[in-house]
């Protein structure tokens, strides 16, 4: 079983925390579908496993029709092995889309929405450059649930100026929806944002890293005591509803990717495309490479276990270490990981490791000091 995942160039506006490829030029827009449609047809040839989710990403796919969101969906059952069950989700900012627009795209296969509201808060809104404000924000989710039963949410802690009572107000906002899927990401600055030139000119103040934690801690125990499963380090789930297409990729299934700067995994190659809407574009209908690729190293492989499995409930297993990568990784993997027991950030069940709730925040930094960098000795 797969995943596509397809990107969509576009945006309204440049979010000021944003690092993804995009373009606020929609001139392009017609070439472009055409040209994915196209890369569909071309990499159906020699993929053969069945689709179980379908991932419109971004950029902003709301920006772009049901009649043409319906042409890509379409393209990707004409060419590919579909599974009945697939979930197909359209990536949505709350700016893009109203009740004409959400019964449009309901008639088509869509079947999961995932909405970008970010923040309930107008002034955080605003100093990260967000399209649309608070009201529009909790609208856009009021209107969806008309139309679809699967929703998702991403909001963003950790946002410079905020506070926990102000963190409290946003998440008691979010659950008065009962939603059956929320995602929370910590505020990363990124190279070359608008955000990271105002942090440092001093012109933002980054958030102090105890704040952080007491809004990751809130929300880890705000969301278990309503029943929703952590399964991934962001992501909390009512029973049933995790994302298929996210847990594809913490589960290292096979995924093609599709449009400028999408990223493809095959299981032992890692491939991603130029970003650049206009090469694309061109490579495409010129026949010409529109792709760079890397084979993985029995060493990047466990590397990139540890890392996905590190930030789930599936975790880490000993067995699976020792039958992929051989007695010597696991032997490696359980010697660096002793400390983190010592601190309980990590737990240990059946020979599945896990992170505590306090390890899971620090989840990226426990994966990278497991990594295995120079190689094992006696190999």
């Amino acid at each position: 079983m797969a995943g596509i995942y397809v990107h969509i160039p576009f945006c309204k506006q440049a979010c000021s925390y944003c690092n993804f490829h995009f373009s606020t030029s929609i001139r392009s827009k017609d070439a472009m579908i055409q040209s994915i449609i196209k890369e569909l047809e071309i990499k159906s040839r020699n993929f053969k496993e069945a689709i179980e989710t379908i991932y419109f990403g971004g950029g902003t796919p709301s920006i772009i029709s049901d009649g043409e969101i319906s042409k890509i969906i379409e393209k990707v059952f004409e060419n590919y092995l579909v599974s009945s069950k697939v979930e197909i989700t359209l990536e949505a900012n709350p700016d893009d889309i109203d009740s004409l627009k959400l019964e449009k795209f309901s008639t088509t296969r869509v079947n999961r929405l995932s909405i970008g509201v970010q923040s309930f808060i107008d002034k955080e809104l605003i100093m990260m450059k967000r399209a649309h404000n608070s009201v529009q924000a909790k609208k856009s989710i009021e209107v969806s649930l008309k139309y679809f039963d699967n929703i998702s949410i991403d909001l963003i802690y950790g946002v410079p100026e905020s506070d926990l009572k102000s963190w409290k107000s946003n998440l008691d906002v979010s659950l008065k929806f009962g939603l059956n899927h929320y995602t929370t990401y910590a505020l990363t600055i990124e190279p070359k944002t608008l955000l990271k030139k105002y942090i440092d000119k001093e012109i933002i103040k980054n958030l102090d890293e105890d704040i952080v934690y007491e809004q990751f801690l809130y929300t880890s125990n705000t969301f278990l005591e309503k029943k929703y499963i952590n399964y991934e380090l962001s992501s909390y789930a009512k029973n049933g509803f995790f994302s298929e297409n996210n847990s594809g990729y913490w589960l290292r299934k096979k995924y093609i990717g599709i449009g400028p700067s999408a990223h493809s995994f095959d299981g032992k190659k890692r491939t991603w495309n130029v970003a650049n809407n206009t090469k694309y574009i061109n490579a495409i209908n010129n026949g010409e490479n529109f792709f760079q690729s890397e084979s993985l190293t029995k060493k990047d492989r466990y590397n990139e276990y540890i890392m996905t499995g590190l930030r789930t409930v599936w975790g880490i297993s000993l067995e699976y270490l020792n039958d992929n990568f051989g007695e010597q990784y696991k032997d490696h993997f359980i010697e660096k990981s002793k400390k983190y027991f010592d601190f309980d950030f990590l737990k240990k069940k059946n020979n599945i490791i896990t992170t505590t709730v306090k390890g899971r925040f620090l989840a990226d930094g426990i994966s990278s000091d497991l990594f295995v960098i120079n190689g094992l000795k006696s190999l």
